[in-house]
């Protein structure tokens, strides 16, 4: 009990205080997630519909493989894209291994899986009232999609949103392709991790709940900026 009411109090002073550090690991972790959850909702997105409205071989294995996906342990993507962007790795060239850009691409690896799949069960509801309309008006592929998509517009920025929630969460496998590096890799996740192993839990416990704060805060903002509850249907 004692180690959380320091915590709160830590956490209360931090913020307060405008501490230069802890300002720049909030950024970095903004930076890192919100790159990461844009990709993958360019990807996600698009892929999700198209598995919606598009009939072909192996469709149902290819979906349930993506559902699957959904529940791909971070730390095994980690260790996958560490060893592509390790030195002796096919991509160890462009020496991407403990910067930013490793950790954005291990996000969106596990990110994309649950934009696409939440993606494709809310066009595929979609689709089934749209279908014979966008049919007789000889809607493109592309047009179909695109209309879909706007349509469940609001479905999905849940979706992304889910997304990001999975991601500014993520410590296994950004931990292993970022080093935690003071002031270039350590983001919010991994300045606990570190925090906790030295045993110093009321500053684990503080920046959990700057962690905590600034999801919700991110999550109401989008909530009431697209007026999700104000242009629901009833």
């Amino acid at each position: 009990m004692g180690d959380l009411l320091e915590g709160l109090a830590r956490a209360a002073a931090l913020i307060v205080s405008l501490d230069g550090e802890l300002a720049g690991i909030v950024a970095r972790s903004l930076q890192v997630t919100v790159s990461a959850v844009a990709i993958a909702a360019a990807i996600g997105v698009p892929l999700g519909a198209l598995l919606a409205i598009r009939r072909f071989a192996f469709r149902r294995t290819t979906i349930a493989i993506l559902n699957a996906l959904m529940g791909l342990p971070p730390v095994v993507v980690g260790l996958i894209v560490y060893l592509l962007l390790s030195r002796s790795g096919p991509f160890g060239v462009f020496g991407l291994l403990f910067t930013p850009t490793a950790m954005i691409i291990a996000q969106v690896i596990i990110v994309t899986p649950i934009i696409a799949s939440l993606t494709h069960q809310t066009i595929r509801d979609l689709w089934v009232d749209y279908h014979d309309l966008l049919i007789s008006l000889g809607a493109s592929r592309t047009q179909r999609i695109i209309t879909l998509i706007f349509d469940a517009r609001r479905a999905l920025l849940t979706a992304t949103l889910a997304g990001f929630g999975r991601a500014i969460g993520e410590v296994g496998a950004i931990m292993i392709v970022g080093g935690n590096i003071d002031q270039v890799t350590r983001v919010l996740t991994t300045a606990i991790a570190l925090e906790t192993g030295k045993g110093d839990f009321a500053l684990a416990l503080a920046l959990g709940f700057v962690l905590i704060a600034l999801t919700i805060a991110i999550n109401l903002s989008i909530h009431f900026l697209s007026r999700t509850e104000r242009s629901a249907r009833w």
